[in-house]
């Protein structure tokens, strides 16, 4: 897999908001450009981000560069990154070729480039290594995540409150924890608001393959689902939502502008906040390693404007489970209390038991109101 490495130099240092916000099959060349020169007097600090999947126009990898312009614009940070990055294969070339070009900070931006982050970061131990998702630390390795079920079980109560069929599609990348959980919060919204209706689960086995997404979508569709949910890294699903005349919720950044009558919001990231948190830390000189795991009330994860036709009971209603996260009326762990029943039926968590981070983190069971399986790692 080929990577593409743009450099870019931020010529000012502008105070911009910014609202933001995953393994690719397309090929992309290598390219490397270098805009200016510096001395050693005028170094800036330098920050690389590996990606594994193309920037695009929405997205993971979209969400993820939102982040990485915004520290360059508001802090004059020397950017470089890498896009369409293969997890387990190209991955520990291009971390140790940023490393070896003296980047002062390397942000990897999936799960699968953890071994890799850590392997090569045993040979540099003076550079600072923050990756995206992972449990495995070290002296110069952190990682960062959002807790993005809080937006997912948002988005669920719309999809709960919207559909018509009590049958609402998801389409899903791959099973691993993260996507899992994902799925169990936006079913418990639903349940919150529709206890008739199942979520059906689809699996493609890949972050990025628009046409794969959209197949999965459609048959999700055929099936009698009438909202589409996601978790991709294109808005393929989107778009099938809107040729067909259903409903849909996006993911990773709006997702409106792909499918204005289907769109009914999108779980979104601003990673901004993260990257800020780690570059004033590093200027400042007090990095250490630490895992960061931020919500709602850090202003990393969130749902964007509820479309025109949700009725404003149901606005209401989302509005005010939001402000329970935002006035810390519930645990972070919230939507995920019991009582719990898992697809068996089996009492999971029984009623007021909070579920721990480390139980989310290695979750691995679908709730009781999700049709499908999680498939094993050998298929």
């Amino acid at each position: 897999m080929k990577a593409k490495v743009l450099v870019f130099i931020a010529l000012a240092v502008l105070a911009a908001g910014l609202f933001a916000g995953c393994a690719g099959e397309e090929k992309i060349p290598t390219t490397t450009q270098t805009t200016t020169t510096e001395t050693a007097s005028e170094k800036k600090l330098s920050a690389a981000f590996v990606y594994v999947s193309p920037i695009g126009d929405a997205g993971w990898t979209y969400s993820h560069d939102l982040g990485r312009q915004y520290i360059e614009r508001v802090y004059g940070v020397k950017t470089a990154y890498a896009e369409n990055v293969a997890e387990g294969g190209d991955d520990e070339r291009v971390i140790r070729e940023f490393a070896e070009q003296g980047y002062d900070v390397i942000f990897t931006t999936s799960f699968g480039f953890m071994d890799a982050t850590i392997t090569v970061a045993k040979d540099f131990p003076n550079t600072i290594f923050m990756h995206c998702s992972g449990y495995k630390t070290a002296k110069n390795v952190g990682t960062y995540f959002g807790r993005m079920y809080q937006a997912r079980y948002l988005s669920g109560l719309v999809a709960g409150a919207m559909t018509k069929t009590n049958k609402i599609g998801y389409v899903a990348a791959v099973p691993i924890p993260e996507v899992i959980r994902g799925i169990n919060a936006f079913a418990l919204g639903v349940k919150k608001v529709n206890p008739d209706a199942k979520i059906y689960v689809v699996w493609t086995g890949t972050w990025y393959d628009p046409a794969k997404e959209k197949e999965a979508a459609l048959s999700l569709i055929d099936e009698g689902c009438d909202v589409i949910a996601q978790h991709q890294d294109s808005p393929a699903a989107q778009q099938a939502a809107e040729e067909r005349g259903v409903y849909s919720i996006g993911y990773h950044s709006d997702m409106s502008k792909f499918a204005p009558h289907a769109h009914l919001t999108s779980a979104v990231w601003n990673w901004s906040v993260i990257y800020s948190y780690v570059i004033e830390q590093v200027m400042q000189g007090t990095w250490k390693s630490e895992q960061i795991w931020w919500g709602i009330d850090k202003g990393v994860v969130n749902i964007t404007p509820l479309s025109d036709v949700v009725p404003e009971d149901v606005k209401k209603m989302v509005e005010e489970e939001k402000q329970k996260y935002l006035n810390g009326e519930v645990p972070e762990q919230y939507p995920f209390v019991g009582p719990i029943y898992d697809q068996q039926g089996n009492l999971v968590k029984a009623e007021g038991e909070v579920m721990t981070d480390k139980e989310l983190l290695s979750m691995n069971f679908f709730v009781d109101n999700v049709v499908g399986e999680i498939p094993s790692a050998s298929e």
